[in-house]
């Protein structure tokens, strides 16, 4: 994917991101760079560690229970609608 860069490439590269954050921004984009990978890293290590601990035991199901909600309204129905009121 990146095997047609030559130095040359990434020189204008480095000029373009110098250009378009400064200087004095880099360091601290650099920082927060680092930090996102090094939370993305540990939190993989997480999931890959609590994969491993329940591979072993046996597969779960989750009880699910739903229940259907009537319809909210002021009106009550009438239990006979044929009767007319006068």
């Amino acid at each position: 994917m990146m095997a047609g860069l030559t130095g040359w490439h990434l020189l204008v590269l480095v000029l373009v991101v110098l250009l378009l954050f400064g200087a004095a921004k880099l360091p601290a984009l650099a920082k927060s760079m680092g930090q996102s990978a090094r939370v993305f890293k540990g939190e993989m290590k997480a999931m890959k560690a609590e994969g491993d601990a329940t591979d072993g035991d046996e597969p779960t199901s989750a009880n699910v229970t739903t229940t259907s909600a009537a319809p909210e309204s002021g009106v009550k129905p009438d239990s006979d609608s044929s009767k007319s009121t006068p």
